[in-house]
């Protein structure tokens, strides 16, 4: 596999946050109207461990699952993929979350009450950060209940304790708080993160900031920072050099599930020691083989 005696003596990431059943259309159809529909596992950081696993990068994922089929189910397609799931806690008295697909037209989200969103800072004892070189994780488990934003803080300050680096994906959604209310609980955990990945949009909705060197002037201690820029590209900012990176051109099935998978392409050159352009170019190519995709991940390891 690409990489896997480098990666593997750099580290292991460290993914934490929600996972849930994602179902989606087989084809690139509405959701209204297809008749064939695939169930994987879909979250925002056990993606990016998936695409670090598809490099042979050591990678390891936690949260809470429900202790039900479709919890058992991510959990397996997850091992499947390489990814480390050992440590997940299969909560009985609250379910997994799903969500549905709907190519083209978003997602719609069922995950009130789910085991994930009952994360507290006692779960932060389960969490294992030996061998880890890196701990991803997102704005998401800020949003999904005030219990998983207590463990969210909690496990940053176990991993910058401990000498961990810590990587942050800004990943507002809209749907779960408003971006009143997000932007400054956001804006606390990038400049808290050793690495950061924001949209450029995403940033001017949050902030106001108009363009990459203006996320930078908000967040000028992060030691590396990554906006992305859709399909421009992606600019880098880390010890005074700043790179740009165009994206490539594909034609879109499915937006969601890039960000995350150049997050993971992304990292995954990170514990490779890659210089930094080898970092948005790796990026950038497993958002594009995501692009062409109703799925959140690409499973071919040989495609990595």
């Amino acid at each position: 596999m690409i990489g896997a005696m480098t990666a593997s003596r750099a580290g292991a990431l460290l993914a934490v946050g929600e996972t849930m059943a994602m179902v989606a259309p087989a084809a690139a159809e509405r959701l209204a109207d297809a008749a064939d529909f695939r169930v994987d596992a879909g979250g925002a950081e056990s993606n990016v461990a998936s695409h670090v696993a598809a490099f042979g990068g050591e990678a390891r994922w936690f949260s809470r699952l429900g202790d039900d089929p479709l919890g058992h189910r991510i959990a397996r397609q997850l091992a499947e993929r390489g990814v480390d799931v050992s440590a997940v806690v299969f909560d009985a008295r609250h379910p997994t979350g799903v969500y549905f697909k709907d190519p083209g037209h978003g997602v719609r989200y069922y995950r009130a009450g789910s085991a994930a969103a009952h994360l507290s800072p006692a779960d932060v004892d389960a969490v294992d950060l030996a061998g880890v070189a890196v701990l991803h994780v997102s704005g998401i488990t800020a949003a999904i209940s005030p219990s998983a934003a207590g463990f969210l803080e909690a496990v940053i300050e176990r991993a910058r304790a401990a000498g961990v680096r810590v990587s942050f994906d800004v990943n507002h959604r809209a749907p779960l708080w408003t971006a009143e209310v997000a932007a400054p609980a956001l804006l606390a955990l990038a400049a808290r993160a050793d690495i950061v990945f924001v949209g450029r949009d995403e940033a001017e909705l949050l902030w106001a900031t108009t363009d990459a060197a203006s996320v930078r002037a908000l967040l000028p201690g992060v030691p590396e920072l990554v906006v992305k820029d859709g399909d421009v590209g992606a600019a880098v900012f880390a010890g005074g050099a700043t790179l740009f990176e165009p994206a490539l051109a594909v034609e879109v099935v499915e937006a969601v599930g890039a960000g995350d998978a150049f997050a993971g392409g992304y990292l995954s050159a990170l514990l490779e020691r890659e210089p930094l352009a080898e970092r948005l170019r790796r990026g950038h190519r497993r958002a594009a083989l995501t692009l062409q995709t109703t799925s959140d991940s690409v499973d071919e390891r040989t495609r990595a």
